[in-house]
């Protein structure tokens, strides 16, 4: 009898969680339709709540109101680094550097900007993004766009499974949004593409982020999600640095073979960038090399935070160790205590 009624509690559960993830698709189609992406960095933080209350709709509601306890932080530096233009403007960093980048970028290459090599070999001079796409346009512009939706869409299924995980996870999400933060209201940079409309590039270099959907009509796409960034935030690029995170964090998570294929996902991130003139290569390695920092620091932090283990040793006490690769041995009990007959 209990086994038929666990089974039917699970239907009951399943079949809630249909109606109310349909519910919920409905519901976000309308709001898109209507109002268009939930660009804003509060509403965007509101669905992923609704998507969660979704999922587990039969659980109590102070399960549900632990979501903005936990995800306030992220909403605040996510909001700091939208307004880190503005920023920079009243702490009197209005300074946009631009020849730097460009002079780094054609050292690295021996006089040739990557930019303009990949723009007139894979789409031709003049390039723009209202051209024909290619297959690879296509796929490099979803990855372009992914970064939008996968970092967050990843932290919301830890959040869900393992509070522990999405707990690391975000450590070192916020911690790289943060060191990124600090570059771009003391640095601020401008990318390929603004270069070239001031005149310091070709005037034959163009942001063609959005080609490869350009055939599908979803060219305001692009524009809705650009006016989520700093347009200056350039040094060091935070799509790479934060798809490189993400696969580091997989990588680090998981003991199959193909964890090592998650490496393509931030090459090919950096590929796009800078085929598609919205960042240098140096600006690439930059954020490369932030991301490994980040995670190699937040590793070294919860392995010095990590509590202390005490477990019984023989009869004589405890010992205590600071680090889960220490070996704990119990030592030989001592000899009984002489006793007279």
């Amino acid at each position: 009898m209990g086994a038929v009624q666990l089974r039917a509690s699970t239907g009951t559960s399943r079949s809630a969680r249909v109606v109310s993830m349909c519910v919920y698709v409905a519901a976000l189609a309308c709001w898109v339709a209507v109002l268009g992406l939930p660009k804003q960095t509060l509403a965007g933080f509101l669905w992923i709540w609704l998507a969660t209350i979704a999922w587990n709709i039969r659980a109590p509601w102070r399960s549900h109101l632990a979501f903005p306890l936990d995800w306030w932080p992220a909403l605040a530096v996510l909001t700091l680094y939208v307004y880190s233009r503005g920023l920079a403007d009243q702490l009197g960093f209005v300074s946009v550097h631009v020849s730097e980048p460009i002079r780094a970028d054609r050292w690295l290459f021996g006089g040739t900007l990557p930019t303009e090599y990949l723009q007139a070999e894979l789409c031709g001079i003049p390039c723009e993004r209202t051209m024909p796409p290619n297959w690879y346009d296509v796929a490099l512009t979803t990855v372009y766009y992914s970064f939008f939706f996968v970092p967050i869409l990843t932290a919301s299924l830890l959040w869900m499974r393992n509070r522990s995980t999405w707990v690391a996870f975000m450590r070192r999400y916020l911690s790289l949004n943060l060191v990124a933060l600090v570059f771009y209201v003391t640095y601020p940079m401008a990318p390929p593409w603004m270069a070239a409309e001031a005149g310091f590039l070709p005037s034959d270099i163009d942001r063609i982020t959005s080609r490869g959907w350009y055939d599908l009509g979803e060219v305001g796409v692009h524009d809705t999600l650009s006016a989520l960034t700093n347009q200056v935030a350039a040094m060091p690029s935070l799509h790479a640095g934060i798809t490189l995170l993400v696969a580091l964090f997989g990588i680090e998570r998981s003991r199959r073979w193909w964890r090592w294929l998650l490496l393509l996902y931030p090459l090919a991130m950096g590929f796009a960038l800078v085929y598609y003139a919205e960042h240098y290569v140096v600006d690439v390695l930059a954020g490369f090399a932030v991301a490994g920092l980040v995670v190699w620091a937040c590793a070294a932090w919860e392995r010095w935070r990590r509590p202390a283990v005490t477990l019984p040793v023989g009869t004589g006490g405890i010992r205590r160790a600071t680090s889960p690769s220490v070996t704990l041995r119990e030592s030989t009990p001592p000899p009984p205590l002489p006793h007279d007959d």
